[in-house]
């Protein structure tokens, strides 16, 4: 999976899609009703790094895979919803599939 541009979007892009519902969903309320802020810190930065990553991998499809700049601008879209790289994922299999067979 890691082997080809499309795998490494695939596999940063589930990774930052987790890491934002586990900042969202779990962080967060820790934070905030739990008085422990250190889960923010930890899954933030660990967010942060991923969300870079992914957005490095969008670029990398540019020349890679000729995205149009619409596809770009989705998957970057995508990256700011919660569940958005999670969907973008299956949109990526069915083009991975198509360029595989």
């Amino acid at each position: 999976m890691l082997r080809t541009t499309l795998g490494r979007l695939r596999a940063v892009g589930l990774a930052e899609g987790i890491s934002f519902l586990v900042l969202l969903g779990i962080a967060m309320p820790l934070k905030y009703f739990a008085g422990m802020p250190g889960a923010v810190r930890v899954v933030g930065l660990a967010h942060g790094v991923l969300f870079i990553l992914f957005v490095l991998a969008v670029f990398e499809a540019i020349g890679s895979l000729r995205w149009s700049w619409r596809q770009v601008a989705l998957a970057l879209l995508a990256s700011l919803l919660p569940f958005g790289t999670l969907l973008l994922d299956r949109r990526l299999r069915h083009e991975q599939a198509t360029r595989d067979s």
